[in-house]
């Protein structure tokens, strides 16, 4: 638990211009990162453009970082699903040496029930050869992990936290009340993170930190040290600037950031488009 408290990063997966894996600009959003001093990172998230990544894709981005970051920090691993058996089986596939923990959305489309959500879940702790941490965004996936099935879960000796992006503070109150001490509540959105480390959460997994890893995870820092005061105004002046990197989806914004960071291109693959000019404009004018 201790290497995974503070800021971790959602990365993004980097493309040229034709749209292909950029992997010179994935070791230099590797090592920006890094540097920038966040305590984690996260592969093949939903940031990560995961439905447009092959397979094949997913294990060479997999393997750069790897090679990439050498152990400087903990990496997670994204493996998710509709479908609780293929998904079962990605775990058991995956080569997921070195890996810290994998992280993995709730079922998207489906819509399952609670129990429904229980035992896909149980089916993939039992699978996996590490610790698995739980990803609730109902505004993706149409479903919602209820406070009272997180708890359930949480009794899983291999389920070690969850990634809470519901925008459900009661909700989160009531996870971060009642959980085992193992268990990690994290937030899911940048802008909520001062507030869940001030009732029991122990960091962040950011979409933001990917462009601004110092400031963010300095933001973060500050909440766990228990200076909220200094930590809400870090995230105060992310308060124009955040909106801008959903207005056109994920990641459309914070590639765009990158790409006048000099980090890597603000090509993104369809159904999603590069971000307009107007948007572009926008962050570059706040940057």
């Amino acid at each position: 638990m201790d290497k995974l408290r503070g800021t971790g990063v959602a990365l993004v997966t980097p493309f040229t211009s034709d749209f292909a894996v950029d992997y010179d600009g994935w070791r230099r959003l590797l090592d920006f990162t890094i540097d920038g001093g966040v305590e984690y990172l996260v592969v093949n998230g939903t940031t990560g453009e995961s439905p447009t990544v092959t397979s094949e894709e997913k294990a060479e981005l997999l393997r750069v970082a790897k090679e990439q970051v050498a152990g400087r920090v903990p990496l997670i691993y994204g493996i998710g699903g509709n479908d609780t058996a293929s998904t079962e089986e990605l775990f058991r596939s995956t080569d997921l040496r070195g890996i810290t923990a994998v992280l993995s959305a709730s079922p998207a489309y489906n819509k399952p029930s609670q129990a429904g959500l229980v035992q896909h879940y149980l089916r993939l702790a039992d699978a996996s050869p590490v610790p698995v941490i739980l990803y609730n965004v109902p505004g993706r996936t149409a479903s919602n992990l209820t406070a009272e099935t997180t708890l359930r879960l949480a009794q899983h000796p291999n389920i070690i936290g969850i990634k809470e992006a519901s925008g459900n503070m009661e909700q989160c109150f009531n996870i971060a009340a009642n959980k085992p001490e193992h268990f990690m509540l994290i937030s899911g959105d940048d802008m909520l993170t001062t507030s869940l480390i001030a009732c029991g959460a122990e960091g962040v997994i950011s979409v933001l930190a990917n462009a601004f890893p110092k400031r963010f995870a300095e933001m973060t820092r500050l909440a766990l040290a228990g200076d909220f005061a200094a930590s809400r105004q870090l995230l105060f002046d992310f308060l124009p600037l955040n909106p801008l990197m959903y207005e056109e989806s994920n990641p459309v914004g914070v590639k765009a950031a990158l790409a006048v960071l000099g980090v890597c291109d603000a090509a993104v693959r369809l159904p999603l488009l590069e971000a307009t000019g107007g948007l572009k404009q926008r962050i570059q004018k706040l940057l």
